[in-house]
């Protein structure tokens, strides 16, 4: 899965698609958005099919992802990536749960910055549990994989 983050002119067919699921972690400002944006457009490329960018909308416009050198900013490639901008864990739960009513699945589908998604307080309010944040973070991983899963 690792090739997919990095353009690559190999003529070696692509792997067999599967259901992975990857965490990219790093500090703060480190590339992160810029280096899964890549990875949206290598994806959208090699599978010809939509991909799906989950972020916060404010998060985004204040740092926009560099494109890497040789992307044309114009390239037909970037219409078949949609951005949906989501605020919280809710909005996460709720595009997941609805996933298998969509009219074609998309090849991938990257959240950024997935754990900023989940504020402390509102998952102690909803779970009334001192592990609550990690709970709903869990949950909401599940029902991720579910929804992918039963997609395919």
């Amino acid at each position: 899965m690792v090739h997919r983050f990095f353009a690559c002119t190999s003529t070696a067919p692509p792997p067999a698609e599967n259901a992975d699921i990857a965490l990219v972690t790093g500090p703060p400002c480190c590339g992160k958005t810029s280096l899964l944006f890549q990875f949206a457009i290598n994806r959208a490329t090699e599978s010809g099919r939509c991909v799906v960018f989950i972020c916060r909308k404010g998060r985004l416009e204040n740092s926009p992802p560099f494109l890497s050198q040789g992307v044309d900013p114009s390239h037909s490639v970037l219409q078949r990536i949609q951005i949906k901008y989501i605020e919280d864990d809710e909005g996460i739960r709720k595009y997941f749960a609805a996933f298998h009513l969509l009219d074609s699945f998309p090849a991938a589908v990257i959240i950024d910055d997935f754990a900023d998604f989940f504020s402390e307080r509102s998952c102690q309010q909803r779970y009334g549990n001192a592990r609550a944040r990690d709970l709903a973070v869990v949950r909401v991983l599940a029902l991720c994989q579910n929804a992918i899963v039963h997609a395919k």
